[in-house]
């Protein structure tokens, strides 16, 4: 029996129980009683005689209503444990919050772990004290050998895995980018005992089926990570790599955590758990701890909250349209805008920034880039193109790009290009060793989606002719700039291998998608189909909110554009219509299609 049916239990201990006892009540027990919905104690308890294992969960956020129910539960289990067919087994799921205030036997050993068997000395942190009375009952009622009822407490480190209960801010500020350093509240010198939860699940299951002789078991895994090295690994992996220590005050003013949340936070132990290593053979998902693991630890947090990346690559002729649906995907996606010019000024910043901190004369490598993309450099050449793919590299390789997603507006505009931009080393490397033709590219960075626009000459210098004198020389949209401009297009298009060819290549399949019209809903929502699987609700309804002002927009403009139809059908077609249709019902022939042809030609030769 585990109570899922509690109003504070998350997705996340749902998922330790069931990891823990599913398989092992099932295939060995052959009972694994879930409740749904809180029922009465007398069905508990009847439930609770059905079942070899019941197991309670108080271990993180933990309300007073759920410590009073376990603790009513071993008591009346006790109670009735002589009417028992067979032994059962009673864990409780604790929390090293009841070790928080335990100090060592000696206070100038102050490096000393603290072990199992120990556990008669913890003390609990002064908001634990319930915790630790019902730790001792459990060990009380069922320490007896004779006894029916067998009891362990399982004393919980600090839980990490899949969505991250009380690390979780630590990563959404992270991924966000939402500060420049992740702020630490407090001084983050503290150690804390931790455990994947996958791995707690293993130390239940392996009680189940060891039982073990002790009765009190930490789980914990080997780390001793401070608070500030847990935050640090998290900000360099998923985050702005840099972290800010800032008064515990804060977290509360920021919303960051609830104060019980911070105690948590706050705990400082260093513990042993040897019997996890020692009696119990554990299946270790994270032994080492998060912070040796923290790329997986990343990984398993994307993917259960969702948090996948749209990578797209726009392109198709000038004056189509790719920056306009572009910035209208990255806002309502929230991701980022890869405009190549904007990339290229953006770098000149930083290292102009550089520049002007440095001897000018010192010829450094940043002095250089600078001067070749400014002008100042006698000789552009392959240097050029070699810095130019080099700052897009470093900018889809930026924290922000490899989180959110990124639409790459217009460029690569060759299959060469997307070549060099996207090489990866170890693929291209795998690809020679295995004589393979498709190219190697780098998985961290490769569009996911190639959406191509496409129009006809025709509309597209109609378009363009269009637009106001100034709109057009400022975007070289003049007719002596604009045509050879989409000319050039045109060329690089029908190259033996081309852009498209190349993400065909890799099994990417560009979307070829064709504007007829100024606003085309049609490439909106084709887009939007091929990947709403991606997006969070708010974004959903963002999007069918703006997808119904362009509906109406699209209606206002084809209205606008059938009035002079409209009018003139009605006052040259609908009169002879009308005419024929009336002298057609009243004959009723055989053939109405053809009585209206050839009444209508025979009035107009009459006319």
């Amino acid at each position: 029996y585990c109570p899922v049916g509690e109003k504070n239990m998350s997705p996340k201990n749902y998922i330790l129980l069931t990891l823990a006892f599913l398989s092992t009540c099932i295939q060995n027990l052959g009972f694994f009683c879930c409740l749904s919905q809180s029922p009465t104690r007398d069905e508990l308890l009847e439930h609770f005689l059905e079942c070899d294992v019941v197991v309670y969960n108080i271990s993180e956020n933990a309300t007073q209503q759920l410590i009073e129910e376990a603790t009513w539960a071993i008591t009346a289990l006790h109670a009735g444990m002589e009417g028992f067919t067979s032994r059962k087994m009673f864990i409780l799921v604790s929390t090293v919050m009841t070790w928080a205030m335990t100090k060592p036997q000696n206070p100038d050993e102050t490096d000393v772990l603290l072990t199992e068997e120990e556990y008669r000395r913890r003390r609990p942190h002064p908001h634990f004290k319930n915790h630790n009375e019902l730790e001792k009952l459990v060990l009380k009622l069922g320490r007896s050998k004779k006894s029916k009822l067998a009891g362990y407490v399982v004393s919980s480190g600090l839980q990490y895995g899949k969505g991250e209960n009380l690390f979780h801010y630590f990563f959404k500020v992270s991924w966000l980018m939402q500060f420049p350093q992740v702020p630490i509240f407090g001084q983050g010198a503290n150690y804390i005992p931790m455990i994947h939860v996958y791995d707690l699940g293993g130390v239940i299951q392996n009680i189940i089926e060891v039982r073990p002789k002790s009765k009190y078991i930490l789980a914990v895994d080997d780390s001793k990570n401070t608070l500030e090295e847990i935050v640090k690994a998290i900000s360099d992996v998923v985050g702005p790599g840099k972290i800010n220590i800032v008064p515990e005050q804060e977290a509360i003013s920021l919303k960051a955590f609830e104060p019980t949340e911070l105690e948590y936070l706050k705990i400082n132990l260093r513990l042993d758990a040897f019997i996890v290593k020692d009696s119990l053979n554990i299946n270790w998902m994270s032994e080492a701890g998060m912070v040796k693991n923290i790329e997986n630890i990343v990984e398993e947090y994307k993917v259960t909250r969702q948090l996948l990346p749209i990578k797209i690559c726009l392109v198709g002729p000038p004056a189509v349209g790719k920056t306009t649906v572009t910035e209208k995907l990255c806002r309502h996606y929230q991701i980022h805008h890869i405009k190549i010019q904007d990339v290229i000024k953006e770098k000149i910043t930083q290292l102009q920034q550089i520049v002007n901190e440095a001897d000018p004369e010192s010829g450094s490598e940043e002095t250089i880039v600078v001067q070749i993309f400014t002008g100042d450099f006698p000789s552009l050449g392959r240097v050029a193109d070699n810095v130019l793919f080099e700052i897009l590299q470093e900018k889809l390789n930026s924290q922000p790009c490899l989180n959110q997603g990124y639409i790459l507006d217009g460029f690569p505009k060759t299959y060469e290009q997307a070549k060099l931009l996207f090489l990866g080393e170890y693929e291209a490397t795998e690809n020679l060793d295995s004589m393979s033709k498709t190219p190697g590219f780098n998985k961290k960075i490769i569009p996911e989606h190639v959406f191509a626009l496409s129009a006809t000459d025709e509309f597209l210098i109609k378009r363009v002719q269009g637009l106001p004198e100034s709109v057009a020389e400022k975007m070289h949209y003049t007719h002596e700039e604009f045509v050879p401009r989409l000319n050039r297009y045109r060329q690089l298009n029908a190259a033996e291998e081309n852009l498209l060819d190349y993400f065909d290549e890799l099994e990417i399949y560009p979307e070829i998608l064709g504007i007829v019209l100024q606003k085309n809903k049609t490439l909106i929502l084709q887009i939007l189909k091929d990947m709403l699987g991606h997006i969070s609700i708010e974004n959903i309804v963002l999007l069918q909110k703006n997808l119904s002002e362009l509906e109406r927009q699209e209606d206002e403009l084809l209205e606008a554009r059938s009035l002079p139809l409209r009018n003139y059908l009605m006052k040259y077609v609908m009169p002879s219509l009308s005419e024929a249709m009336v002298e057609c019902c009243k004959i009723k022939p055989d053939d109405p299609v053809d009585f209206l042809a050839e009444y209508l030609l025979r009035n107009n030769q009459q006319d």
